[in-house]
């Protein structure tokens, strides 16, 4: 009889601090059962290694412990702890690599400009650890996240501080009305498995093959769209004057850490319009130097350290001077200057905007005092839920955690459905043209005309998931005989297709006395949070993006924290993943235990 065994993830900071006192406590619990607890290391760092055996000696080497456990995840043996990673932005995993460089590990620097084919693939390597690199791997199940019963009770009688909101306030989202993911979207089902090449054509014929081959299923739902760069700028030149105008601070809110092609590259559209003028000033310099803008306005101050004195502080004197015309920034940190557009991975939507809703809709600015808030969400596709939550809270206050109902989520997540799933085919356009995505007998699927600099992606999302994702839903309906609401927007490409599979799967399942709807996402938050008011609890059944924004919304308004709830993922072979924690910043328990002599957890 085999004996049965946990695998429980190693990661970073916060979570990692708490492993050294959580996991003794899991072991001995286990221990007594017969259950075996093995670790596997899937830290940034040991990511990382894992990448460069051969330029370790072999004491130094990591096994590949992400890949092992991503086969592992695709077997009904998968019984795997989950706590949160870090999801590196470049300047994170230029430290990192800084960091295991100075402890003896003879690993490259990550080559920002590759000058040769070995730069190249070194690129590449790193280019597995970058973003939410994990997640998409392990989570080969659909989502199903809740508060335990005690847990909302205990919120209840201990309520959390929520910040007063007024009528007056001036905080709120602002978004494109065009040019943007949402108003490109094309979508289509897949007849038949095979492989799909995506493919750039310029105006002189030429074919520039930007993936070969992707897989897909039969059944399976592809869709593309494109960013138009130049109404991106245009849209934040335009935003930022009239957040001046306002007397409001700016503040962009984007998830460069799991969309770690395309966020990264709209934050540097912000970053370059908001401090154009010092840029323009110093392009040469900064460009020799490296400076990438989709870094953020640190990697200026980083990269001009080792320059003359003088030179270094006339170029600081001009970025300084900007703040004098602009809007003033939402702050990470007040105290040492650290603005919203210093490092892409600083302000991270779904965390910011619920901490937002519940600071009374305000962020803090450069004076250290919270201030009303003009919120860049560029895309359509899911800002309107965020307005829709601060006009609510502007008519009727803020929630009272004391009565408020709860909102569980069935996410449909697995096999890297939707847009967490298009990294590997999202690209940032180098020539004007014609994207075409063609099947095997060379049939066009989807095209888009794109101009420089655009950003072009596609995503895939598999019937099975969807399937699964109805039967969780209905399941989760039946055991609660709570409402359950499909979030899903009838004018949006992918949702349409994605309606229709709903439509036809929960057919397959008895729904006779269920509450199970299909609204927009701003109509489903609209009676989301009138039923929250009211005290009611409701089911929301989301895509991928909306799962990982929802789950944290909820949770921070009704709980304080989304470490507080359940996430289960009942792994489509049979096995379960059991996500535990919330990510964070080790620097912040390592100030408080500075400051206090304790550690928080």
């Amino acid at each position: 009889m085999s004996t049965a065994k946990i695998i429980y993830t190693k990661t970073d900071e916060a979570p990692a601090l708490a492993t050294y006192s959580f996991l003794p406590i899991v072991t001995a619990f286990t221990r007594a059962a017969g259950i075996v607890v093995e670790t596997r290391d899937i830290s940034l760092a040991g990511r990382i290694l894992a990448n460069f055996p051969e330029n370790l000696n072999p004491e130094q080497r990591h096994s590949d412990s992400l890949a092992e456990l991503g086969e592992l995840a695709k077997t009904p043996a998968a019984n795997i702890i989950k706590l949160p990673n870090i999801s590196a932005s470049v300047p994170q995993l230029q430290e990192a690599i800084t960091e295991l460089q100075s402890q003896g590990y003879d690993i490259p620097n990550y080559p920002e400009e590759p000058r040769n084919d070995s730069e190249k693939e070194t690129k590449v390597r790193y280019a597995k650890v970058l973003g939410s690199a994990v997640n998409p791997v392990l989570r080969e199940g659909n989502s199903d996240r809740r508060v335990a019963a005690a847990v909302k009770i205990f919120a209840k009688r201990h309520p959390h501080s929520m910040g007063a909101w007024s009528s007056d306030s001036k905080t709120h989202v602002a978004h494109m009305e065009d040019g943007d993911f949402y108003s490109s979207e094309q979508s289509v089902v897949v007849s038949d498995e095979g492989n799909l090449k995506i493919s750039l054509f310029v105006k002189d014929g030429s074919e520039t093959v930007l993936r070969a081959a992707v897989p897909v299923l039969k059944d399976e739902v592809v869709d593309a769209s494109r960013m138009d760069c130049a109404a991106l700028a245009a849209f934040y030149a335009k935003e930022m004057d009239a957040a001046k105008r306002d007397g409001v601070l700016f503040s962009l809110h984007l998830k460069a850490t799991m969309m770690k092609v395309s966020d990264p590259i709209m934050f540097g559209h912000a970053v370059e319009v908001y401090y154009k003028d010092a840029y323009q000033k110093h392009a040469a310099v900064l460009q020799k130097l490296g400076v990438d803008v989709n870094n953020g306005v640190g990697d200026v101050y980083a990269k001009i350290a080792d320059l003359p004195a003088a030179q270094r502080t006339a170029i600081e004197a001009d970025f300084a001077a900007v703040y004098e015309t602009r809007p003033a920034l939402a702050m990470v940190n007040s105290d040492k200057g650290i603005t919203n557009l210093h490092v892409p991975s600083d302000v991270i939507i779904d965390a910011s905007m619920p901490a937002a809703v519940r600071s009374s809709g305000q962020m803090w600015g450069p004076d250290g005092k919270l201030a009303d808030t003009k919120a860049l969400i560029p895309d359509r596709c899911y800002a309107g839920i965020y307005d829709e939550v601060i006009n609510n809270c502007k008519q009727h206050g803020a929630f009272d955690v004391t009565t408020m109902g709860n909102v569980c989520n069935v996410g449909l997540m697995a096999q890297k459905a939707e847009e967490y799933g298009s990294h590997d085919k999202t690209f940032e356009i180098a020539t004007a043209g014609i994207v075409k995505v063609m099947n095997a007998a060379g049939d066009v699927l989807l095209e888009h005309a794109v101009n420089a600099g655009d950003i072009w992606r596609m995503c895939q999302t598999r019937d099975l998931p969807i399937r699964d994702w109805v039967k969780l839903a209905v399941n989760r309906a039946r055991q609660t005989g709570t409402p359950a609401i499909f979030w899903l927007d009838e004018n949006r490409a992918h949702d349409r297709q994605v309606i229709q599979k709903v439509t036809q799967y929960l057919q397959d399942h008895d729904t006779n006395g269920l509450d199970i709807r299909v609204l927009s996402p701003i109509e489903a938050m609209r009676v989301t949070l009138a039923r929250v008011r009211k005290g009611e609890d409701t089911i929301s059944v989301t895509g991928n993006v909306l799962r990982d924004y929802l789950t944290d919304l909820f949770p921070i308004l009704e709980l304080g924290t989304s470490a507080k709830m359940l996430s289960i993922v009942p792994l489509l072979a049979g096995g379960g993943l059991y996500e535990t924690g919330a990510g964070g910043s080790a620097p912040k328990h390592v100030q408080q235990f500075l400051n206090e002599g304790h550690l928080r957890w």
